[in-house]
């Protein structure tokens, strides 16, 4: 998103959001602009939170992240070593990740503030369920403040995934056997509930302006409106978005996106005034 659009896309939300999420699909890292945005929401009083794969914090975009006012991070380490973590990141370092977390880290105490709240976020997998303990101590050993367990979402798991952990507590999905033993399948185990509060409490923005309902919607194909043509005002409360809304409310569980979400509840940082 250039500046002059981010900028509007802020101003107008300023007056009546608390917290936003700046990413959505991508490394927010790769954005030469990402610390200047983090700024520039901070300078309106808006908690700023954001999310990486922790492969481009070095010593200096560490202090960055820092200085910029950041107030929450989320760092995905799906792993304790380079074996089990590559096998889910095909690629990546697990070195290197660790080494931007303890950057980051050391970046606070020299500057002594206690910001971002840095976030462990462990991806349960088959491949790495055996290792839930193991990050907990290695969280504690980094000194972040928050190791947090996620279920994986597989698009096609009718007929199952080798990615799909064994153990249920941290799985979207229940393994159903057929009453001859012989056919195995897999449902999503929790029931959609006719209800959602993210589609009365926040919506995304795409890099180019586009609002969609939530982050399950990755392709942005429920497009509620462009906030280069309309004001977030005007396409809250358009008849495409209200008529999403009640298709939620009526029909939850035919809608395409909402098919891997757990429960589509979210919890709101404060509150503001309404649109």
């Amino acid at each position: 998103m250039e500046p002059a659009l981010y900028h509007s896309v802020i101003d107008q939300l300023s007056p009546f959001i608390s917290y936003l999420t700046l990413y959505f699909q991508g490394e927010p890292y790769l954005n030469s602009r990402f610390f200047d945005y983090i700024a520039y929401a901070r300078s309106k009083k808006i908690y700023v939170s954001s999310s990486t794969n922790g492969h481009y914090l070095s010593h200096e975009s560490a202090a960055k992240t820092v200085k910029s006012g950041l107030n929450r991070l989320i760092i995905s380490l799906d792993g304790t070593d380079q074996e089990t973590y590559e096998k889910y990141r095909a690629g990546g370092s697990f070195e290197k990740v660790i080494a931007g977390i303890t950057a980051l880290v050391e970046a606070k105490k020299e500057l002594n503030v206690n910001r971002p709240y840095l976030v462990i976020q462990f991806l349960v997998l088959k491949t790495n369920q055996h290792q839930l303990s193991e990050v907990k101590m290695l969280g504690k050993k980094l000194g972040v403040d928050k190791i947090e367990f996620k279920s994986a979402q597989f698009n096609s798991y009718l007929n199952g995934n080798p990615l799909i952990p064994d153990l249920e507590k941290y799985s979207r999905y229940k393994k159903i056997v057929d009453d001859s033993g012989s056919g195995v399948r897999y449902i999503f185990k929790n029931p959609l509930p006719r209800h959602c509060f993210r589609m009365w409490s926040s919506c995304v923005i795409t890099w180019d302006a586009k609002v969609v309902p939530c982050c399950y919607d990755k392709d942005a194909r429920h497009i509620f409106g462009d906030m280069t043509e309309d004001t977030i005002r005007k396409i809250w409360k358009s008849k495409m978005t209200n008529s999403f809304r009640q298709q939620i409310l009526d029909e939850r569980e035919k809608i395409d996106i909402c098919q891997n979400c757990l429960e589509g509840i979210y919890e709101p940082f404060g509150t503001r005034k309404r649109l």
